[in-house]
């Protein structure tokens, strides 16, 4: 049996395309796989196809486990399932928070910096992030990422089906609702923009706290933010928390565009959107 504080989470993750006519060939990749870190472990991780391919796998330039397969022969429809069984700890105490001159000059001379820059995903007016600078004013870079995913979460209110993928973080605060990538990356935006390097998160999120042992329950793709503040530090900004035993990593990287589900291209006609369905077990 897991201790307090650890989670052991079977996670089903599948996605289903249909075209309108057969596709001819298609070419995949697919970051569906959590990682082992700190504080999580995958016990078990396996992607399969269907129809049937073989299939390779990677890590990429962000550290992000993929699946690649091809179909050389038509076909219809695509099913990929991703099944993974993930043990999850509690996070520990934040570290103690630096200051904003030594959080620069650290960034100045590391990798931090492919972290700190916007992206065409992250990109803001100025005013607005004047605004945040005004809000977070006299704060510690770990208060400072708490005020801002605040301000976003009051300003993007979550209701799916009102962004799509190619979604801004500008477009998304103009309209002021949005899925949790897009509050992903306005928080990602401003808090880049005031200084702190912080990276896009691509995971899982179980839905339940306390879930009945051997019940399978509807979860979800999710997205929250990572900033650095001595170390990196986890926070969901759609759900106002600290990411915990809950949240699965999968990938992170400097916006959806580093770290897509699924990504692929094919020749045909294309289909409708793809159907996606996330399961979780708790098994101890």
């Amino acid at each position: 049996m897991t201790g307090k504080g650890i989670r052991r989470l079977r996670i089903r993750h599948v996605t289903r395309v249909s075209y309108a006519q057969a596709a001819v060939s298609s070419h995949n990749e697919v970051r569906m796989t959590p990682l082992t870190l700190p504080g999580q472990t995958t016990l078990d991780g396996r992607v399969t196809v269907g129809p049937a391919a073989a299939t390779w796998s990677y890590w990429d330039y962000w550290g992000t486990q993929v699946t690649g397969f091809d179909l050389m022969d038509p076909h219809s429809d695509l099913t990929i399932t991703a099944s993974s069984l993930v043990e999850t700890a509690r996070p520990g105490p934040l570290p103690g928070p630096l200051g904003w001159a030594e959080v620069a000059e650290r960034t100045a001379r590391s990798r931090l910096l492919e972290f700190a820059n916007p992206t065409v995903r992250t990109t803001v007016p100025a005013e607005l992030i004047a605004h945040a600078r005004e809000v977070t004013a006299g704060l510690d870079p770990h208060e400072t990422a708490v005020a801002v995913a605040s301000l976003v979460a009051d300003r993007v209110s979550y209701l799916p089906g009102t962004t799509g993928v190619t979604t801004s973080a500008a477009e998304a605060w103009e309209q002021g609702t949005g899925v949790c990538q897009d509050i992903a990356h306005v928080t990602l935006a401003l808090l880049r923009g005031l200084g702190l390097p912080s990276r896009y998160v691509s995971g899982y999120l179980h839905p339940e706290k306390e879930a009945e042992l051997h019940r399978p329950v509807a979860g979800q793709s999710h997205a929250w933010i990572e900033y650095w503040a001595g170390d990196w530090c986890g926070y969901d900004p759609t759900n106002r928390t600290r990411a915990d035993e809950s949240h699965v990593v999968v990938g992170r990287g400097r916006d959806y565009d580093d770290v897509p589900p699924h990504k692929g291209v094919y020749r045909g006609v294309a289909g409708g959107p793809p159907e996606v369905t996330v399961e979780f077990t708790q098994v101890a």
